[in-house]
């Protein structure tokens, strides 16, 4: 469908003036296959992607063809709108095209951790009801191949396309993206070679089906109930959250930016790939997976305005041997979140990096995903100081956790939102999904933060039992249930302490049965064959007995302050954050 892109706010974004605030986004009936038609069309010779290692380079009209050649294989295996397709891969090139490619035809994008062991990648096959699953072979220790034999043996006995497992009864369909071949998949190469099958007729058809109100992702992140939750966004949440986080960085096409956030997590494939899409902006990898060093250079040689990270990326750029070698001096602005930001570190960023308007983002998945964000124009205090104000067409309220009432300026309680980002539902859990968003579509976060006067919002704690450590959200719960198989385990508690790298830290107490002995390395290994490595506890402690109130409720708060002390975590713990 041709759209005329409304172009009126791109000659103020770089004005001193505030944002222009849409009433009406240009995007905002389409879908993500019409929004980057429209983009290719404008700026057809424009860098669109660009992977530094290995050197892969896409314009906009090239990246627009590549995706359309990616969506008709994925038709000539037979995804139609509504099925599901997982990856599980890095940050790729392949990543990119299929994310865009399934949009394109209606298929749900299903993104997987790369981190994740055996277990945790059967769990989200089977929970999200996949039809195709595409995976790289290796990255650094991680055996993808081996894994997948080991959670779907009966690959190995079916050709492709003819799976029948009783575990994954929809699984059809696995393509490598790389590697050696794996009996019952079929090759990157092999999978693009179908789509000569298929016209482009065909496609146009495919397309006009999609709807922007159609779900699109389906993106799991950890709760305390134990186990993984898909939030289900359509078209018209992540788009609409990807042009406002754009226009609060007053993003254009003349800007590049750097992304070494992992494409799985909503960071990387909704502020990233799909920010750039929107805004004609450049999207540039660095890696498959950040590392300080390579993210320098991409900012550098590749002249990238901005810059996406967590507080733990941030730090180790500016902590990087070869830092003051590199000339950064086209840095403007970008996204700094996922986890609390020290104050001190915004200040580095801002003044010695160059990055002078970069802004402070908060949000979950669940609200596809931010909910605030401070803007260019904002002072350095706000930006240091808050974590911004609500989106254009984004309500949020505090309330009393207790009573659900709304609480004046300056009151902490939980940080409730509703409007345009707030996701349809957690795939196959609907009482979960009645829990997190209320009758009245107000998504309850779990956080605690109070408003101030002038409307700036500030995080105060947080209500849920969550660890955030590095950006990567981690539930408690899941770890206790893992070590709880140990035979020697009686009982475990596990808390997040503060931590100067990654804010947060896991951290378990561990009371072992009567009789049994288990030492701090063989409860970790343990941990290691179950569980994604950012899971596993860094600290051990070994006790008979837990803080409890009177009626014998576990003190969590109280094991916290017992660890910072007897760790002597005293100082990280006072750091002041945003």
């Amino acid at each position: 469908m041709a759209v005329n892109m409304d172009t009126s706010q791109t000659s103020e974004r770089r004005s001193d003036s505030p944002p222009v605030k849409a009433a009406t986004p240009w995007l905002e009936s389409l879908t993500i296959g019409q929004v980057l038609r429209e983009t290719a069309g404008k700026f057809p010779n424009h860098d669109a992607v660009v992977f530094c290692s290995p050197d892969w380079r896409w314009s906009w009209s090239e990246f627009d063809h590549e995706v359309d050649r990616t969506a008709r294989a994925l038709l000539a295996i037979g995804l139609k709108r509504g099925d599901h397709f997982g990856v599980w891969a890095t940050n790729v090139p392949e990543w990119v095209l299929l994310q865009f490619a399934t949009a394109r035809i209606g298929v749900i994008l299903v993104t997987i951790n790369p981190s994740y062991r055996t277990s945790e990648l059967a769990y989200a096959v089977r929970q999200a009801d996949l039809r195709g699953l595409a995976l790289i072979d290796k990255f650094k220790s991680t055996d993808f191949f081996a894994s997948l034999r080991e959670a779907i043996p009966e690959l190995a006995s079916h050709s492709p396309g003819t799976l029948a497992s009783p575990q994954f009864p929809k699984l059809k369909w696995v393509i490598t993206l790389r590697g050696d071949s794996l009996e019952g998949t079929i090759s990157w190469q092999e999978f693009l070679a179908m789509s000569e099958t298929v016209s482009s007729q065909n496609l146009e058809q495919a397309e006009r089906e999609v709807q922007c109100t159609d779900p699109i992702n389906i993106q799991y992140t950890s709760g305390t109930t134990g186990v993984p939750k898909g939030a289900m966004l359509s078209h018209r949440n992540i788009l609409l959250n990807a042009y406002y986080a754009g226009l609060c960085q007053q993003l254009s096409c003349d800007d590049r930016i750097c992304i070494p956030v992992p494409l799985y997590h909503c960071f990387g494939c909704v502020l990233g790939t799909l920010c750039s899409v929107v805004h004609g902006a450049t999207m540039v990898f660095p890696g498959e997976s950040f590392h300080a060093g390579a993210a320098l250079q991409a900012i550098e040689t590749e002249r990238c305005t901005a810059v996406y990270g967590v507080p733990t990326m941030f730090i180790a750029m500016l902590e990087h041997a070869h830092y003051h070698e590199r000339r950064l001096t086209t840095l403007r602005t970008g996204i700094m979140a996922g986890s609390p930001c020290p104050i001190e570190l915004m200040k580095r960023v801002t003044g010695e990096m160059g990055a002078s308007q970069m802004t402070i983002g908060y949000g979950q998945t669940e609200a596809s995903p931010l909910i605030t964000q401070t803007r260019t124009e904002d002072s350095l205090e706000l930006r240091v100081g808050t974590i911004g104000r609500p989106l254009p067409g984004i309500e949020a309220k505090i309330i009393d956790p207790a009573t659900g009432c709304e609480l004046e300026d300056g009151q902490s309680g939980e940080l409730c939102s509703r409007g345009h980002n707030v996701m349809l539902g957690y795939f196959q859990l609907p009482e979960k999904t009645v829990e997190a968003i209320d009758p009245q579509g107000w998504l309850h976060t779990g956080d605690l933060a109070l408003r101030e006067t002038n409307g700036y919002y500030r995080i105060t704690g947080r209500l849920r039992d969550l660890i955030i450590r590095g950006g990567e959200n981690i539930s408690p719960r899941e770890i206790e249930e893992v070590l709880y198989q140990h035979s020697s385990v009686q009982d475990v508690q596990i808390i997040g302490v503060p931590d100067r790298k990654f804010g947060e830290a896991v951290m378990a107490w561990v009371h072992i049965r009567e009789g049994n002995t288990a030492s701090e390395d063989d409860l970790k290994n343990f941990c290691k064959e179950r569980l994604a490595y950012f899971k596993v506890p860094h600290y051990w402690k070994f006790v008979n007995v837990f803080p409890t109130t009177v009626t014998g409720k576990i003190q969590k708060f109280k094991m916290r302050e017992v660890s910072i002390e007897e760790l002597g975590l005293r100082d990280i713990a006072d750091i002041q954050t945003a």
